[in-house]
């Protein structure tokens, strides 16, 4: 980690610094002149943002350091878990503030994602309808299989290509694995059925897709209106039903406002997951809904098939504990390449 990389996540937990407490307070071993060359070079690069003149000068990181700044995840989760400094409860800033004045991917990432966009858009092209739905059949099995593995599920891809394909239940697993697996494929072909649903988010769409998802696990379905903890993080989500509508409806005006359809997906993927709305089935549910809206734009959906569960819940767990996403961001990308060049 740089010392400008130092004094940026101090700022993100002691916003309003003065340099002199910079000095006193993260003892970086330079001198004055040092320190202010440093926070210069934060505000040229769009880092760091200055309030006040002279004494009164005070240092704060701009929303895109907040969103993007370099954490390494094996430093980060090095520190238990009770001595982690990190936001405990949901910042009512995120989506109205912070999210809407940041340009999530760079120029180079969104030239990456318009190649790949273009690459796909001109393959299928030749692509008759049967031979579509065929390939989307196994884009499917791969998500449905990864998407259930991420939240625990045990069955193998083959297992679940035997259950998808052949009915056949894996002998010795639990009859809620199956479900659980069946349930995507029928969210996936109710998106697939009906694309143009899904161009923009509403909580009815969110709500309709994580009923097919939880049918018959014993979840209830719509807003929850109980407390939820997750494992892993001191990280706790709204409580009252009121306040995750208004959030879920917030995040679905962020979304449908935004023109990119990767930096929807992305913001999907991770906002539906952060609000928590469902008592379970949040996750499943962000993941599909993310893939409808790339699917309603006739766009590569995700399968996520590469994915380690345990990069993926590292990388979310960090969004949840200091709303950056850096992390997710770099499997985001590594799976729409991976798709675009495995799929069709």
């Amino acid at each position: 980690m740089t010392n400008l990389d130092k004094v940026i996540d101090f700022l993100h937990f002691h916003p309003g610094t003065s340099r002199t407490e910079l000095m006193k307070d993260l003892k970086l071993g330079i001198k004055d002149t040092q320190m202010k060359a440093l926070l210069s070079s934060g505000v040229q690069s769009g880092d760091i943002r200055v309030e006040g003149k002279a004494r009164a000068t005070r240092y704060f990181i701009t929303p895109k350091a907040h969103l993007l700044r370099t954490i390494n995840l094996d430093s980060y989760y090095s520190v238990d878990l009770d001595h982690r400094e990190m936001q405990t409860s949901y910042n009512f800033d995120l989506i109205s503030k912070i999210l809407p004045e940041v340009d999530i991917f760079t120029k180079d990432e969104y030239k990456f994602l318009l190649d790949r966009e273009n690459t796909f858009l001109e393959r299928i092209k030749k692509y008759p309808k049967e031979l579509y739905l065929k390939e989307m059949e196994r884009l499917g099995i791969d998500l449905s299989w990864k998407s259930s593995e991420i939240e625990g599920n045990t069955y193998t891809l083959l297992e679940t290509i035997n259950l998808l394909k052949d009915k056949v239940e894996a002998t010795g697993k639990k009859r809620e694995e199956a479900i659980m697996l069946l349930n995507h494929k029928e969210a996936l072909k109710a998106i697939i059925e009906q694309p143009s649903y899904f161009l923009e988010l509403s909580l009815a769409r969110i709500e309709d897709i994580h009923s097919i998802l939880i049918d018959g696990l014993g979840v209830e379905r719509n807003l929850r209106h109980i407390r939820v903890g997750i494992s892993g993080t001191r990280y706790r989500p709204l409580d009252v039903e009121s306040q995750l509508k208004e959030a879920i409806q917030d995040m679905c005006s962020l979304v449908n406002r935004k023109h990119d359809p990767y930096e929807k997906t992305l913001l999907a993927l991770l906002l539906i997951s952060y609000i928590q709305p469902f008592t379970d089935g949040n996750k499943r549910t962000s993941r599909l809904i993310a893939n409808s809206l790339l699917i309603s734009r006739s766009l590569c959906p995700l399968s996520f098939r590469t994915v380690d569960a345990n990069d993926y819940r590292a990388a979310l767990l960090l969004f949840y504990e200091q709303n950056n996403i850096s992390a997710f961001k770099k499997i985001f990308l590594e799976q729409v390449e991976f798709a675009t060049n495995e799929y069709f």
